[in-house]
């Protein structure tokens, strides 16, 4: 298996947005961009088709690297302590990259 792709979103309340993005962007996106086996992480915030949806598309060198991140149930959403009271829903999916 080569490069994998894991995308995570997470629905946040509307009236939580501005909180769950600052903490989004440093406690969640600095976990996984220093992350031994990270190759790169993008996040994404609601936009009018989705307007309470955040996403983060992260890739990773190999499936054995995620695991080493996020433990044994690595097909699972992680969420870091203190951002689960964001979550109305979250799914994660992971993907094998094929083309760059």
């Amino acid at each position: 298996m080569g490069v994998l792709v894991r995308v995570f979103r997470i629905e946040v309340p509307a009236d939580r947005h501005g909180e769950f993005e600052a903490l989004f962007q440093t406690i969640s996106v600095d976990a996984v961009r220093k992350a031994e086996g990270s190759l790169a992480v993008e996040i994404a915030r609601p936009s009018q088709w989705a307007p309470n949806e955040y996403a983060m598309i992260s890739k990773w060198k190999s499936v054995a690297a995620l695991a080493a991140f996020a433990g044994s149930d690595w097909q699972q959403a992680m969420i870091p302590p203190g951002m689960d009271r964001f979550v109305q829903r979250c799914w994660v999916h992971h993907y094998e990259l094929f083309s760059s």
